[in-house]
């Protein structure tokens, strides 16, 4: 049985929860949620890499159990939050896996820390243009006109049904997903102020999408070891998002599962080993 401890770390005044496992000692691996999740989302996968590997995976600011900051909330200051934690943790060299709203969080921290990356594995984590389907159309929208009614279009993003619909479609039976992963996210995604929360960060996403040649330019100078485990079947980030990333890192491992968005939900064995595999000694 492997043991996983669930900690809160003080940030400079900001409480950011914590799923550590593995051995202090050991190769150090960050894992990165996405929206709408936590951290519970690597429930199934920490157990199958923990004897190899020192764990952390923390709830981002505003989800999970993390503290919920003010409006006006920003993936820089997700970055700058999780940069800080890694300090405080102790994580001052490690291979960080990325997911959805992970990988514009882990991406800024390579940029700017470089020397602390020692790989990275990318689950439907994108930075091209080409990994964009048209399901991001709302929130381009909201991006060029802020406007109320733009705004309020996208609280559908928001819904229960919308949460279980990323969780199930691609997926070749939904009655392997697990309702537990949906039902917590749509849990969080109740508290009072999160709604707001989640708006604003549907509309600074595009800070991300500005920073796509920065973050290539990384890759190309830097070619981090690199390994994506690709949902094929995702509505948002779609393989070509994968496939890019050769583009800038010729090394780099792309393989793809037939699943959805959510691939540790029916595929965690199967990533976990491409991963065992990817940074075995």
């Amino acid at each position: 049985m492997t043991t996983i401890s669930y900690r809160t770390a003080d940030v400079d005044g900001f409480n950011i929860f914590y799923r550590e496992a593995g051995t202090k000692g050991a190769p150090k691996l960050l894992l990165l949620h996405g929206f709408p999740t936590s951290s519970h989302m690597f429930r199934d996968l920490i157990p199958l890499l923990a004897d190899r590997f020192h764990i952390v995976a923390p709830d981002l600011p505003g989800f999970g159990r993390s503290d919920l900051p003010g409006r006006g909330h920003s993936f820089e200051r997700i970055a700058e939050a999780i940069d800080r934690f890694t300090e405080v943790v102790g994580f001052d060299r490690y291979a960080v896996y990325v997911f959805d709203y992970g990988a514009p969080t882990g991406f800024r921290l390579a940029v700017k820390h470089p020397e602390r990356i020692t790989a990275i594995i990318s689950q439907n984590g994108n930075a091209y243009e080409e990994g964009l389907s048209e399901g991001w159309n709302p929130i381009r929208a909201y991006w060029q006109d802020a406007s109320p009614a733009n705004r309020e279009a996208l609280r559908a993003f928001l819904k229960p049904d919308t949460t279980v619909w990323q969780y199930t479609h691609g997926v070749a039976d939904p009655n392997a997903v697990s309702p537990d992963g949906y039902s917590l996210d749509n849990f969080y995604m109740a508290r009072p102020g999160v709604e707001e929360v989640q708006l604003d960060l549907f509309g600074d996403y595009r800070s991300n999408v500005a920073l796509y040649p920065t973050f290539q330019r990384y890759f190309r100078d830097h070619k981090p070891p690199f390994l994506a485990v690709w949902g094929r079947n995702d509505p948002f980030f779609l393989p070509p998002g994968a496939e890019a990333f050769k583009r800038d890192i010729p090394d780099a491992v792309i393989s793809f599962f037939d699943t959805g968005h959510f691939a540790l939900e029916t595929h965690a064995a199967e990533i976990a080993a491409a991963i065992r595999d990817f940074l075995a000694p």
